[in-house]
């Protein structure tokens, strides 16, 4: 039973860093700010989740394990926030070099005619 458990938390580990290197890959490939916020928070998150469980499963029986819980929790709670804020930041950059963020700008422009 031991050999199955480590050989279930060595899986997960390699499982979640392989998801990890996955994301960094993307951030690095992906041309647009929307794209590379997918790849930072999807496959990030699940691949610390998954080398969490893995240590979890290494270390029970250990005090620290429930450290790792507040970490999966806390990275769990505060990625879609993070991922939602800087979406909205990269949309509004980008109406605002399109010109289009200006508000009011259509009256403006009925008044000076």
């Amino acid at each position: 039973m031991n050999t199955v458990l480590e050989v279930v938390a060595a899986v997960l580990i390699l499982l979640g860093a392989l998801l990890a290197m996955t994301a960094a890959i993307g951030i690095v490939r992906f041309p647009d700010t929307l794209s590379r916020m997918h790849a930072a928070t999807k496959p990030q998150v699940i691949g610390l989740v998954l080398v969490l469980i893995g240590a979890v499963i290494r270390l029970r029986g250990n005090v620290d394990i429930w450290m790792l819980v507040l970490v999966g929790l806390f990275t769990l709670l505060t990625a879609p926030v993070i991922a939602h804020t800087v979406g909205r930041v990269a949309y509004r950059e980008q109406r605002s070099r399109d010109g289009l963020g200006i508000v009011g700008d259509l009256e403006n422009r009925d008044r000076r005619e």
